[in-house]
C-alpha cells in the first residue's frame, strides 16, 4: 500500500468509530466496509519485471483509449494513452530503463480524464526520461476526481524499468510519449498492467550515442 493512503484510512477508522459510538452498528459497518474498499484502491501489488532492454513496458494499469502521433517538440512520435478507472491500481512505473531530464508540472482542469481533452486541458505533470532508445516521457493527467497528482522522483535522477516512479489519486490518465522507432504491442481497446505488459518494442536494441 502506498504511503498516501494512510491519512484516508486514518479518517475512515476515526469516522468508523465516530459512528458505532454515536449512531450504531449499521452505520459504523457501512463505514468500515468503505474504509476497505478505500484501503483497496492504494494497493501496490509487486510486478515481475521483464528486463529485456528492448522492450517498453506499461507505466500503468488501465485501458488504452487512444494512439496518436505525439505533438509539440514530440512531433514525430507516439503517444500512447492509458484510462485508469477506480478499480485500477493506480501507482505508476518507469517504462525503461533511464534517467529524468527534467520534471513539468501544468495546472489546468479537472475533466473526465477518458475524455480526449484531458490531455490537453486537465492539471498534468510531465516526466521527461532519458534513456538508451532516445527520449521518453510518461504524462500523469488527473481526472475529475483525481485532484493529487504524485511524482517521487526529481530531475537527475535515474530509474529502472518497472521501478515506481508516482501515484494518482482516483481515476487518471497516464501517458507514454514513444520515439517514432518503436514497434508498438498494443491496440486501443487492449488492457494493460503497469511493470508487465509490453507497449513497444525496438528490435535492434539501444541506439547508438543514447546511453541513459
Amino acid at each position: 500500500m502506498v504511503k498516501e493512503a494512510w491519512p484516508y484510512l486514518a479518517g475512515g477508522v476515526l469516522v468508523t468509530l465516530g459512528l458505532g459510538v454515536w449512531i450504531g452498528a449499521p452505520w459504523a459497518i457501512l463505514a468500515a466496509l468503505l474504509t476497505l474498499a478505500l484501503a483497496s484502491f492504494f494497493r501496490d501489488p509487486a510486478r515481475r519485471i521483464p528486463q529485456d532492454p528492448r522492450l517498453v513496458l506499461s507505466p500503468a494499469d488501465g485501458k488504452v483509449v487512444a494512439i496518436e502521433s505525439a505533438r509539440g517538440e514530440d512531433a514525430g512520435g507516439r503517444c500512447v494513452s492509458i484510462f485508469l478507472s477506480l478499480f485500477n491500481v493506480h501507482v505508476n512505473r518507469a517504462p525503461v530503463d533511464g534517467r529524468v531530464t527534467g520534471i513539468r508540472y501544468t495546472p489546468g482542469s479537472f475533466l473526465p480524464a477518458y475524455h480526449e481533452k484531458a490531455s490537453d486541458l486537465n492539471e498534468q505533470n510531465l516526466i521527461l526520461l532519458e534513456t538508451g532508445n532516445g527520449p521518453m516521457a510518461v504524462k500523469q493527467i488527473a481526472g475529475v476526481i483525481a485532484r493529487r497528482i504524485r511524482c517521487w522522483k526529481a530531475a537527475g535522477d535515474t530509474v529502472s524499468r518497472g521501478e515506481r516512479i508516482g501515484f494518482i489519486t482516483f481515476g487518471s490518465r497516464v501517458e507514454l510519449i514513444l520515439p517514432a522507432r518503436a514497434e508498438l504491442r498494443v491496440a486501443v481497446g487492449d488492457r494493460v498492467r503497469g511493470g508487465t505488459t509490453v507497449v513497444a518494442v525496438f528490435p535492434d536494441g539501444p541506439s547508438a550515442g543514447t546511453a541513459p
